[in-house]
């Protein structure tokens, strides 16, 4: 589930979303540290929602790489 409070992450670089779920992890660690379950569970959520945003931005670019390389499997017969 995301974090409904998180407004558009959509313009964050894929080193700026790593430092977000960094500094998040850490804020993690310190809220079960001190046994603060509801401050745990919403900072797992917009962990989830920052690391859901890293995939997508990856997987996007991915595909635009792939679109720019055409797959070839298709005219090179190994058998």
């Amino acid at each position: 589930m995301e974090h409904p409070l998180i407004n558009n992450i959509s313009d964050l670089t894929l080193e700026e979303l790593q430092t977000k779920i960094s500094e998040l992890n850490r804020k993690l660690n310190f809220a079960q540290r001190t046994n603060n379950g509801h401050l745990a569970s919403q900072i797992r959520m917009a962990i989830e929602t920052f690391v859901n945003r890293y995939r997508q931005k990856q997987q996007e670019i991915y595909d635009q790489q792939n679109k720019n390389n055409p797959d070839f499997s298709d005219k090179i017969n190994i058998s």
